[in-house]
């Protein structure tokens, strides 16, 4: 659990697991708008928000990785290091 916000593992898990569900949604989207040939501005805002709900699914698992190295570094021996980590940040 992480012990600054409450959160276990299976919350966050279950949070990525609704972003991506929703992001999901947006490029089904993004297909039937580009079958039924509608407007560039329609098929771009669903890409958008498609891109968006990507990012903050990785941004969600980034940042939970980083709050449980940082407040539980001994529990984390088999998790990430720092310079592991900023990789995987500036991936996203």
């Amino acid at each position: 659990m992480d012990e600054a916000n409450g959160e276990t593992a299976e919350d966050v898990r279950a949070d990525v697991h609704r972003r991506l569900r929703r992001a999901e949604g947006q490029v089904r989207a993004v297909v039937r708008l580009l079958d039924e040939d509608a407007d560039c501005r329609a098929v771009l805002t669903q890409l958008s928000a498609a891109t968006r709900a990507l990012q903050q699914a990785g941004f969600r698992l980034l940042a939970s990785n980083v709050t449980a190295c940082v407040t539980c570094p001994d529990d984390q021996r088999d998790g990430p290091d720092l310079d592991e980590l900023e990789r995987l940040f500036l991936k996203l």
